[in-house]
């Protein structure tokens, strides 16, 4: 079938069934609407999709740093109390994370799936829709991993092309494949066990329950302090390693882009070998750095650090963070079997890059995240231009609700803008030159009054977070 309507009797058709759908689909059935939510999987999948459930969470297991003085961390917490189905799934299926959220990815799908069929306002149908559907309203939620035939519909709707760059995942190798007795468990700037030089051993048939950084480590690095606990596994690298590891890398045979593809990276997710080739030190002040970190053999920090997090609760497999990749599937055999600890991995999962397509938010959506251009189409997601799993989430709330409004004929009330919700609108609604997705930051919600005067970075943000949950209470409240 290609976007011909099905005979539901419906209110609103979401098509695709990832964290912005799922959301979408259910806060609008939660309101007393009846939905039909379409996804293409069994029947098709993309090259990241390894599971037939809907929220599958194909890059990584982490949701980011929990504490309220990040940005993200705020928007986990007001989803949290406005009733979002993806964090009260992301609750329950939880996974040892130190100072962030991460899930155990197969039961977090699981759950989301089951919440999502069971509901009684929400039919669940399983095609691939190649056009935009003809009914209204409609929200497009099929997410970074858009077909080429829906793509094409959108951009010739709009009358603009649309916008794509790369993206990648990384590998995930087996537990029981890692050489214990290389490795360590501790987070950075921790205060575990691991300080006092315990050493990492892997309990009977299964590896320890750690995990390391999101690719936003900058942000998590304050998280992982204030948790004090021993969340990631360390792999540590000399400078005679690390350079080799380098090199290797950079020398690397790459999957290559079709010549007729942009290729365009997300600067949050590059590919490890693209760091690696803008210098022989990027991977040491980014993924690898080993700041935060002392080695309990020498009782010092090393030259430079790789880190794994489990990708289940059990910890029966790791995922390599930070190591997201274009190299093709032998060079990364060879080149990620030089970590120390690895030299055995057994890989579950090898990475690869994918596409990413997104709209010029700010040019092509109004204030109902609609497109101007087609009146009742409506996008949700990372295809309006967020980036990451909560904001996706997050984005797909915020459709639905100003969608509601909009079906019970009243006036629009979004989020506060001095909430994280609200931020959300913010980034979609502010013209750039050129317009990129983003991850929520302190800088989409509205500054503190002048009046508050000048506070340090820290004491800004927790008074920021305040006012935020302050406000968003009210706006709830009065809605």
């Amino acid at each position: 079938m290609n976007g011909a309507e099905s005979p539901h009797d419906d209110d609103v058709v979401v098509v695709g069934g990832g964290l912005a759908g799922c959301e979408a689909a259910y806060q609008l059935a939660q309101r007393g609407l009846r939905v039909r939510l379409v996804e293409m999987k069994p029947h098709k999948r993309t090259p990241a999709q390894t599971s037939d459930r809907m929220a599958e969470l194909v890059c990584s297991n982490s949701l980011r740093g929990a504490a309220l003085s990040n940005a993200v961390g705020l928007l986990k917490e007001e989803l949290r109390r406005v009733g979002s189905l993806a964090l009260r799934c992301a609750d329950e299926t939880s996974v040892p994370a130190g100072g962030a959220l991460a899930v155990d990815r197969e039961r977090f799908a699981e759950a989301m799936t089951r919440a999502i069929e069971a509901h009684p306002r929400i039919a669940v149908e399983r095609r691939e829709v190649t056009e935009i559907p003809q009914g209204r309203p409609v929200i497009l939620a099929t997410g970074p991993l858009t077909s080429d035939a829906l793509a094409a519909s959108i951009a010739a709707a709009v009358g603009a092309e649309h916008l794509a760059y790369y993206d990648a995942i990384a590998p995930i190798v087996s537990a029981d494949s890692i050489d214990w007795s290389r490795v360590w468990k501790q987070s950075r700037y921790g205060k575990g066990g691991a300080l006092r030089g315990e050493r990492a051993a892997p309990p009977e048939g299964a590896a320890p329950p750690e995990r390391a950084a999101s690719p936003e480590e900058a942000a998590e690095r304050r998280d992982d302090a204030e948790a004090g606990d021993e969340a990631y596994v360390n792999c540590p690298f000399d400078e005679a390693q690390y350079k080799a590891f380098v090199r290797a890398l950079v020398a690397s045979e790459k999957v290559e882009a079709r010549d007729f593809e942009d290729v365009r990276y997300f600067e949050g997710c590059l590919p490890c070998e693209v760091m690696a080739a803008r210098g022989e030190q990027t991977l040491s002040f980014g993924p690898m750095k080993p700041v935060g970190l002392t080695d309990p053999r020498t009782g010092r920090r090393p030259y430079a650090v790789l880190q794994l997090r489990p990708e289940d609760e059990a910890a029966t497999a790791y995922n390599l963070v930070g190591f997201q990749t274009r190299m093709k599937y032998a060079e990364q055999l060879r080149v990620f079997r030089m970590v120390p600890g690895l030299e055995e991995a057994e890989f579950l999962r090898m990475g690869s890059v994918h596409r990413n397509t997104f709209v010029n938010a700010p040019a092509l959506l109004g204030p109902a995240m609609e497109l101007r251009a087609l009146p009742g189409v409506h996008l949700a997601g990372q295809i309006a231009g967020v980036e990451g799993y909560v904001e996706s989430a997050a984005a797909g709330f915020v459709c639905a609700l100003l969608l509601a409004q909009q079906l019970r004929n009243e006036p629009l009330r979004p989020p506060p803008p001095t909430t994280a919700l609200g931020g959300i609108l913010t980034h979609l609604g502010r013209t750039q030159p050129s317009y990129q997705p983003s991850n929520i930051t302190w800088a989409h919600i509205a500054p503190l009054d002048p009046a508050s005067g000048r506070l340090r970075k820290r004491a800004r943000y927790e008074a920021m977070a305040e006012r935020a949950l302050r406000d968003l209470d009210a706006w709830w409240a009065a809605g």
